[in-house]
C-alpha cells in the first residue's frame, strides 16, 4: 500500500505510514528527498497546513494521490542554480572555442617561425602580426570571469590563459633573438 507524490514531472512513491503518523514526518522525508525547504502539500485540492496532525485527519489513505509544490524561495532558488550551470556551460564553451581557434589557425603558422629561427627570412611584420593575435586571444580570456564556485570553469580559463602565455613567450623570445642577431 503506497502514496504517490507528483512533483512536476517526477512521481514518487512511498510507503503509507500509520494514521497516527504527523504530517511533519512525510513532510521531512520528502525535504529530505526533493532537497527542497519550503514547499506545499496538497491533497484533493485542499493544501495540508497542520504539519502535527496526523494524516488521517487529510484522508491520506493507499492510493492518494499528494502533489508537492514548491514556494517562490525554491523554485527561485532552483532556476538561479539552473541559470548558474548553463552560464557555466555557456563560459566552459566559449574558454574551449578561443583556444581551438588559437591551436588551429595560430599555432601552426607559430610552429614555422619559431622552427625557422634566426635563418628565417619572414617579415618582422609576420612576427609582430601573430604577437598581436596572440595578445588579443589572452585579453578575450582574461575578459572572462567566472564565479568563485564555478571550479572547473576557473581550472579550464586558468590552463587555457598559461598555454597562450606560453605561446606568446616563446614568439617574444624568438623576436628577442632576432633582434640580437639583428635580424628585425
Amino acid at each position: 500500500m503506497s502514496v504517490t507524490v507528483k512533483w512536476g514531472r517526477d512521481r514518487l512513491a512511498f510507503a503509507l505510514p500509520p494514521k497516527d503518523t504527523p504530517l511533519s514526518a512525510i513532510r521531512q522525508s520528502l525535504r529530505e528527498y526533493t532537497q527542497l525547504h519550503s514547499f506545499k502539500l496538497v491533497h484533493k485540492g485542499a493544501v495540508l497546513r497542520d504539519d502535527h496532525a496526523p494524516i488521517s485527519q487529510y484522508h491520506i489513505t493507499a492510493g492518494s494521490v499528494l502533489m508537492l509544490i514548491p514556494t517562490a524561495d525554491d523554485a527561485q532558488a532552483q532556476a538561479q542554480a539552473q541559470a548558474a550551470s548553463s552560464q557555466e556551460s555557456a563560459l566552459l564553451t566559449t574558454v574551449t572555442t578561443e583556444l581551438a581557434t588559437v591551436r588551429s589557425s595560430l599555432v601552426p603558422e607559430l610552429n614555422q617561425l619559431l622552427t625557422a629561427g634566426l635563418s628565417s627570412q619572414f617579415p618582422a611584420k609576420d612576427y609582430l602580426r601573430l604577437g598581436e593575435l596572440l595578445l588579443q586571444s589572452l585579453l578575450r580570456l582574461d575578459a572572462l570571469a567566472p564565479e568563485r564556485d564555478w571550479e572547473q570553469a576557473r581550472k579550464q580559463r586558468k590552463d587555457a590563459v598559461k598555454e597562450v602565455q606560453g605561446l606568446l613567450d616563446a614568439l617574444d623570445e624568438t623576436i628577442a633573438a632576432r633582434k640580437a642577431a639583428g635580424l628585425q
